[in-house]
């Protein structure tokens, strides 16, 4: 059985954008409360990334057999008041239905992560659309505690608990190819066994010769 697995994940390029606003328009159809951006029109919402990027946003992809199937939104918030360190804070987390359960969102978030720590920020806020039950509680299992009306980890606990995902589902997987490599050696025996003795005088080429012994005299 192949596993599909992710082949790319990066900050979006121009060229991405209009896929980016595809998946936009597919998180609305997919959301209980609507578009995540607001708007419907895809030029309006090229416009909007445009601006998101300029502002000094940031927009990461996800391809799966070479198709943008992921996104994260998400922008670098510096200290404030009591908040004594920058955060990332991210705006809209969204994998489309055909490509879900294939690690997609583990390696999103943990770009989001790298990049997280690249700017010095301590938390990751994520701001989940109210209703999507799906996707608060796949933050939650990562660590994601509610915040404000929000939810937070810090980087370090969501780069272990991403680590620990990936140990625990590489053992999986490895025990999911061992058992089918196991069924698949006892269907080859099962299917020896049912062919019946095999016939030793075949083997050679033919019946065993037999000497006769010599005459005497």
């Amino acid at each position: 059985m192949s596993v599909r697995t992710v082949s790319d994940i990066h900050l979006a390029r121009e060229d991405d954008l209009p896929a980016v606003a595809a998946l936009a328009t597919e998180a609305r159809d997919d959301s209980p409360t609507g578009a995540q951006l607001g708007a419907q029109e895809a030029d309006r919402l090229l416009e909007h990334l445009s601006v998101l990027l300029s502002a000094g946003g940031h927009v990461l992809v996800a391809r799966l057999d070479g198709q943008v199937v992921g996104v994260i939104l998400g922008r670098v918030v510096a200290a404030y008041m009591f908040a004594q360190h920058a955060s990332l804070y991210i705006d809209m987390l969204f994998v489309a239905p055909r490509a879900r359960r294939h690690g997609v969102g583990h390696a999103l978030l943990r770009a989001a992560a790298d990049l997280a720590a690249q700017h010095e920020c301590h938390d990751i806020y994520s701001a989940p659309v109210p209703g999507n039950r799906g996707v608060q509680r796949f933050l939650a299992r990562l660590g994601f505690a509610p915040a404000a009306g929000h939810r937070v980890v810090s980087v370090a606990a969501l780069q272990r608990r991403l680590a620990a995902d990936a140990t625990a589902t590489a053992g999986r997987r490895s025990a999911r190819l061992g058992i089918e490599d196991l069924i698949a050696r006892r269907r080859r025996a099962r299917s020896v066994m049912e062919s019946g003795p095999i016939d030793m005088r075949t083997v050679g080429g033919g019946a065993p010769s037999r000497r006769h012994p010599a005459k005497a005299g």
